[in-house]
């Protein structure tokens, strides 16, 4: 029976929640679904141009799962840009170092070390989200 899977550590949550194809028309919506993790394997590694060694220390994995997390991404995303499919992200067994918040009024996004959060730190709205619950699980 294998062991069970370690939450990866996310620095900083997406800034959109996917991207959507532009020009097919007439398609159902077949999205592909990109997990949290995946996402932050590409920000380091391409985006960040991080050796895997100092990414999989920033997400607290070994050096090969993060290959294999990695590899999971590249062939997602190359699926969505060939078959013309949308991209979503969501899911995934993370966590991230600080509490994130989305502002559901100005749509900011902003981190706080406290659990007492309760007004947005740009436009004072106590419409908020919690971004570590939305996108956990």
């Amino acid at each position: 029976m294998p062991r069970r899977k370690r939450s990866r550590r996310i620095q900083v949550p997406p800034v959109i929640k996917g991207m959507s194809v532009f020009g097919v028309r007439g398609r159902k919506s077949n999205e592909v679904t990109l997990r949290i993790e995946e996402y932050e394997v590409i920000r380091l590694l391409d985006y960040q141009n991080l050796t895997q060694e100092q990414a999989a220390v920033h997400m607290d994995v070994s050096r090969p799962t993060l290959t294999r997390i990695y590899e999971e991404a590249r062939n997602k995303v190359a699926t969505a840009f060939v078959e013309g499919r949308d991209l979503i992200f969501r899911g995934g067994d993370i966590y991230f170092d600080k509490n994130w918040f989305k502002c559901n009024s100005c749509q900011a996004s902003f981190s706080d070390y406290s659990d007492d959060t309760k007004n947005c730190a740009v436009c004072n709205s106590d419409d908020l989200i919690s971004l570590n619950d939305y996108y956990s699980g």
